[in-house]
């Protein structure tokens, strides 16, 4: 008898651990969407490297930076580690890890989006209610700012404004509580009107200056963002795509202007069946291009491609392994391996996809360089 008391005490002791309540990020619904189990149209396109799989670090987000050397360095955020992830971009091998829990310069609280401006890396710590500033090659911390006005802060974007500033917008997840499962609510309408924050941000010197530019944030059913992450813009078309990742609603992409309003049109909305994350923009000087935008299936993600002046969905493609996407990176710049760039995405939280260029190009008949339309004759071919 006291030999069943005990297995039976063990086997109370792993049901209660497995059925424990799991605290979940505002985006994660306890399901898991699988792409075989829809019929959405997509080509496969075969991955050029995976990076190995750290089960442990929760990557969530990538960036990509050119060094003066000519190599390529692949940077993802790590959200268990509280660390910054560094790849070889052409290989996907590792070079180094960065970072640590912590406040202080050069230690993040859990790191989630991050860009690449030159020789600045900037990173999004949720946790931390902040954006740290790194220079590269040797990622000392040259400024934080954010932690007076950010609750939540996941995704960022930015772009060059002139008189070496950049204008820096960074979306804010801040919720209304827990419900009786610990999941997020989400705020009414009324309170949705600071989802992004935007920041003016200026090297001087081996730092950096910021000045805080105010939030935007629609607060109409069809326009506001309840669950925010990843953006991207398009100045040269004023245009600014937000994803909104609540399935509850509707997960697809809205479209804003630059100046932060709603410009009446929702991308994807009944096409995203699992969830809409991160985006990326292929743009060209003459204003044509392509943007990708992910939808989140466990088990293979999907990446829509639209026209970048039109916004017509011209086709979609998945890896044959990248699956469970959150953040992505569309390198423009050609490396050794990857001529006419190279798309990262990251795969499952625990490792990054690369995509070369031409791959996807070739299986959805896009344009491989700028100097050739769709179709045509090739240089850079293999």
């Amino acid at each position: 008898m006291l030999h069943r008391a005990v297995l039976l005490a063990v086997l109370l002791s792993l049901y209660g651990c497995a059925s424990a309540p799991v605290a979940r990020e505002p985006d994660e619904t306890g399901a898991d969407p699988m792409l075989a189990a829809t019929n959405v149209p997509h080509e496969v396109v075969q991955e050029a490297f995976l990076t190995a799989a750290t089960p442990d670090e929760n990557i969530d987000s990538p960036a990509a930076w050119t060094a003066p050397d000519g190599s390529t360095w692949l940077l993802a955020t790590s959200k268990a580690t509280d660390r910054l992830m560094i790849y070889d971009g052409d290989t996907g091998a590792d070079m180094k890890r960065f970072g640590g829990k912590g406040r202080g310069d050069g230690q993040f609280d859990r790191p989630n989006g991050i860009f690449v401006f030159e020789d600045l890396v900037f990173v999004v710590e949720r946790d931390n209610h902040r954006v740290q500033v790194l220079s590269l090659p040797g990622l000392e911390s040259v400024g934080v700012f954010g932690a007076e006005e950010l609750k939540q802060p996941y995704g960022l974007w930015l772009r060059e404004t002139g008189q070496g500033e950049v204008e820096v917008m960074v979306s804010d997840a801040y919720m209304a509580g827990k419900d009786g499962n610990d999941d997020d609510i989400v705020p009414p309408l009324s309170d949705l009107n600071a989802r992004i924050k935007r920041y003016a941000v200026k090297r001087v010197g081996k730092s950096v200056e910021t000045r805080y530019l105010g939030a935007f944030g629609d607060i109409t059913d069809a326009g506001a963002i309840r669950i925010p992450e990843s953006l991207w813009g398009d100045p040269a078309q004023d245009r600014l795509l937000i994803a909104e990742e609540d399935t509850v609603t509707g997960t697809a992409v809205r479209e804003y202007d630059m100046a932060g309003q709603f410009r009446g049109r929702t991308i994807g909305l009944g096409l995203f069946k699992a969830q809409a994350e991160g985006i990326a923009l292929w743009a060209c000087p003459d204003g044509s291009g392509y943007w990708l935008a992910t939808d989140q299936f466990k088990d293979r993600s999907i990446f829509h491609v639209y026209d970048r002046k039109t916004l017509q969905h011209i086709g979609a493609f998945s890896g044959k392994t990248v699956g469970n996407t959150d953040g992505v990176w569309l390198h423009t710049g050609a490396t050794k391996r990857f001529p006419n760039g190279v798309f990262y995405a990251v795969h499952d939280d625990m490792a990054v996809g690369a995509f070369d260029w031409r791959d996807i190009a070739s299986a959805l008949s896009l344009r491989k360089s700028c100097d050739v339309p769709a179709g045509g004759d090739q240089t850079a071919e293999r």
